[in-house]
């Protein structure tokens, strides 16, 4: 049976994480409740045997780690990855349009979004704003109208009768939310200087630039006669961020255990705060300053790559490989890819099997995709490429990956959050 309670908590996180920073915030606090020491990585370090720290990159990157009581190179990490992001419409940097008195904002859309879900929706502004106070110093804060401010109307089907069968969406002409009717002058930039004041930020002199995105206030819920499904924005990947950080703000203290959830796994990853940045090696650099210690470490440890997966859509079979259709609620899925799309071995997949069996056995899934399609990507080969740790690819399969309202299993959160639990109290993830 599925800890609803778990998933509650989920729910009341997602609902107050809009946007990569929001998140990033939210997961902070989490462990920081749990006793973990926030860090600056301006400043030196001074790490104890058995310690628990978290250290914030660029405000939506976040990486909380444990310092083992046996620091020993050969008893490796475990480490998690997930990520912060997820696709969305970011407001452009000078939004402004007045279209026949309406007033709306330019947009551009952020990594590989389903876009018809997005007409119709009561959506808000959520991010971060960078600004010069009162005494010229440069500053930046979090924002959240949280209100439903714009829409983006369909067209009605009268206007276009084929649009059931055909019809296509250009995001440059179709998309620019509107806020409101008016012929006068408007600021988006004011308008972002009034809500921080309503936030209570008052010294905002002049906002020089934003990271805002829209997003849809429909809160998450859980759905189905039996409440078998979580259903809400931004599953890909909180869920998989929320869970993680849960396991290690509950962790033991004997091994060296990592939790990283880059920003940007949306658009490549490739950036300082992305998986394809130095967060984690630095990291690895201040826990290990010996080259060769360093590197022992990392052969002896075992990443979690953790990223929802796709499960079998009763209505569209046909998308998946026969023998690999994971059903949800029947476990969280390990990901497969001859072309190193995921980073799961033969090797890798095995220890994980061994450790869903110990103990009351955890069910487990596979994915491959059809042979005729390609996969998507995740940060799992990203982070061992650059590093050189061994990982594997594993999510809870979902429905409508990057909508704006995804769908999950309520059983597979559990699964999955005992899973990483074990994973995070293992004796040795040496392969």
């Amino acid at each position: 049976m599925s800890d609803f309670s778990l998933c509650h908590r989920f729910i009341e996180f997602l609902a107050a994480s809009p946007t990569a920073f929001h998140a990033a915030k939210n997961l902070a606090a989490r462990l920081s409740e749990q006793g973990f020491i926030a860090l600056d990585e301006n400043r030196a370090w001074s790490l104890e045997a058995g310690g628990k720290y978290y250290f914030l990159r660029a405000d939506s990157t976040i990486v909380g780690f444990i310092v083992g009581k046996d620091t020993a190179p050969e008893r490796g990490m475990r480490l998690v990855g997930a990520h912060t992001d997820s696709p969305c419409l970011k407001v452009t940097p000078q939004p402004e349009k007045n279209t026949k008195g309406y007033q709306q904002l330019g947009i551009e859309v952020y990594g590989g979004a389903l876009l018809n879900p997005w007409f119709d929706r009561d959506l808000s502004l959520a991010g971060k704003v960078c600004y010069l106070d009162n005494s010229g110093a440069l500053q930046s804060a979090l924002v959240n109208f949280e209100a439903p401010i714009a829409v983006i109307p369909n067209l009605a089907i009268h206007m276009d009768r084929t649009a059931n069968e055909n019809r296509t969406v250009n995001p440059q002409k179709d998309m620019s939310p509107i806020l409101f009717q008016g012929e006068g002058e408007f600021n988006f930039r004011e308008l972002l200087r009034e809500q921080l004041a309503k936030e209570g930020v008052s010294d905002v002199s002049e906002v020089l630039d934003f990271d805002m995105s829209f997003y849809d206030v429909q809160t998450p819920a859980l759905v189905g006669l039996k409440q078998d499904f979580l259903v809400g924005a931004r599953l890909d990947n909180l869920l998989s961020s929320f869970i993680g950080t849960e396991a290690l703000a509950n962790a033991g203290n004997e091994f060296t255990s990592i939790m990283i959830c880059n920003d940007h796994e949306e658009v490549g990853s490739q950036s300082d705060i992305g998986a394809g940045g130095t967060a984690l090696t630095d990291l690895l650099t201040r826990l290990w300053d010996n080259d060769e210690a360093r590197q022992m470490a990392l052969r002896a440890s075992l990443m979690l790559s953790v990223d929802n997966a796709h499960g079998v859509h009763p209505n569209y079979l046909s998308f998946h490989d026969d023998n690999h259709g994971p059903i949800l609620n029947k476990g969280p899925v390990i990901k497969f890819d001859a072309k190193q799309s995921y980073a799961t071995s033969s090797h890798s997949a095995a220890f994980l099997r061994q450790l869903a069996r110990q103990g009351d056995a955890l069910p487990l899934q596979s994915y491959v995709t059809r042979a005729d399609m390609r996969c998507g990507s995740t940060i799992g080969p990203i982070t061992a490429s650059n590093t050189g740790v061994k990982a594997l690819d594993i999510g809870v399969p979902t429905f409508a990956m990057h909508s704006t309202r995804e769908l999950a299993g309520t059983a597979d959160v559990q699964t999955l959050y005992q899973l990483i639990e074990r994973f995070y109290a293992c004796d040795s993830v040496s392969l």
